[in-house]
């Protein structure tokens, strides 16, 4: 019965993973307002608000609380020049913002959110702008990793721009075989370095599934990064594993924290924190939420329960109220 039950959910998480995909059912929900209102409510719980101002609102709370910021301004696979120009302004938007408020933030997207889509080196255009804004502002600019078959692109554009700025950092993702060579190669960029276990539907061959032997690989790429001495971000909310990150002694070296996502095990960060951990809190804003709420199922199934509570609960979802 337990195994039947593990392989349903890992069945779930799949389909979800594939539904994420689909953009005429991403296209159906964003031009059914009545749909897309239903969902909002579920997506409410992940992503802090469609508006600049909601990331603000919530990162300024959080900050007085002690955590640190990851701020994304969420989108992907723009195909459109304009809407990858458009993303880009409100991301220089978001930098400046921080800048005047005075919050010590980091800035994170996805390369094809500014124009990996269309063009390597629109992408290229567009980071070096961010870049040098950033740099100005004294704010880490932080580039997300996508599905493998933009992994190369994604690199390549990193290292070429690390090579002329050094407030850029770089996701890795362990379900990938390949993740151990791509640290590797990693050794002359010294741009801070995020593990996460990874979000995407990937072929078999190419990447393993949610499993002890994935934690194995987790642990490792850690002790690699370490040992290459990046500095490091944590990105994960499963409790063995930063357990083991404790046991280790490893959050105690200098520049190695914990990163968990906005409405994620609040709790969780709350015990880290207390404990007098470094903890970031990964936070994301705008409209294309429907692939992140989609992988915030596949990965953790039951919250699918959690989402319909919130379509349906006549209250307004503020996950902030668990954090402080």
């Amino acid at each position: 019965m337990v195994s039947s039950t593990i392989d349903l959910e890992v069945r779930f998480a799949e389909a979800m993973k594939s539904i994420a995909r689909r953009a005429d059912l991403k296209g159906y929900v964003e031009q059914t307002p009545a749909v897309y209102q239903l969902l909002q409510r579920a997506a409410a719980k992940y992503v802090s608000g469609e508006e600049r101002k909601d990331a603000l609102e919530a990162g300024q709370r959080l900050a007085d609380k002690g955590y640190a910021l990851s701020l994304e301004y969420i989108g992907e696979n723009a195909t459109d020049a304009l809407v990858c120009e458009a993303a880009a302004f409100e991301l220089s938007g978001l930098i400046h913002a921080l800048a005047e408020q005075g919050v010590a933030a980091r800035v994170s997207f996805d390369l094809s959110h500014i124009g990996l889509s269309l063009d390597d080196e629109l992408a290229y255009k567009h980071l070096a702008v961010l870049a040098e804004q950033a740099q100005d502002a004294d704010i880490e600019l932080f580039i997300s990793m996508e599905e493998s078959v933009k992994t190369d692109a994604i690199l390549a554009i990193y290292k070429k721009a690390a090579a002329a700025y050094s407030n850029l950092g770089i996701t890795i993702q362990a379900q990938l075989n390949r993740t151990k060579q791509d640290l590797s190669d990693l050794q002359s960029a010294p741009g801070r370095i995020r593990i996460v276990k990874g979000a995407y539907q990937e072929p078999e061959q190419l990447s393993i599934p949610r499993s002890t032997a994935l934690n194995e690989r987790y642990v490792q790429l850690i002790d690699q990064a370490i040992r290459m001495g990046h500095r490091l971000s944590i990105a994960t909310h499963d409790q063995s594993l930063i357990d083991e990150v404790i046991k280790r002694g490893w959050i105690d070296k200098p520049g190695v924290e914990f990163e968990l996502l906005y409405g994620i095990r609040p709790d969780l960060a709350s015990e880290l924190r207390q404990a007098g951990y470094p903890v970031r809190i990964y936070l994301t804003y705008g409209r294309g939420w429907y692939l992140y709420l989609c992988h915030r199922i596949a990965e953790y199934p039951p919250n699918l329960y959690q989402a319909i509570l919130d379509m349906t609960s006549t209250e307004k979802v503020n996950p902030l109220l668990d954090y402080l």
